[in-house]
């Protein structure tokens, strides 16, 4: 077997594996693969806020049913209702204005449902 007549760096062995890597190699290598997983943590946190967010909506509101549902009879309603629909509310269904500071916070630009009978 015929010797290399290029210089061979001193070869150190990581694990048990055999896999083996110069110092100079690892050099490179480490801010290479940081960088690119910054990169890709970065690029995934940009492209998951322009998408659909998958988080839950209702953050306290009968936590403990399966499904909210409020009916109302529309005798009951007077001659005008509103409705919370960012699930903010205090007063929940009914609205208590929590909408404006989510709205500031989050760009978001929901609002109330206003029911109301109309003029006779």
């Amino acid at each position: 077997m015929t010797t290399p007549s290029f210089p061979v760096p001193p070869m150190s062995t990581l694990g048990s594996s055999g896999f083996k890597l110069s110092k100079e190699h690892l050099v490179v290598a480490v801010p290479v693969a940081v960088f690119a997983a910054a990169g890709g943590f970065l690029v995934g946190q940009y492209l998951s806020r322009r998408g659909c967010k998958k988080g839950q909506v209702n953050s306290s509101i009968s936590k403990d049913s399966p499904k909210v549902v409020h009916s109302f009879d529309m005798e009951d309603i007077g001659t005008k209702a509103v409705y919370c629909r960012c699930w903010k509310s205090k007063k929940f269904p009914y609205c208590d204005g929590a909408h404006t500071k989510h709205n500031e916070e989050t760009g978001d630009n929901v609002g109330p449902l206003i029911v109301k009978k109309r003029d006779a």
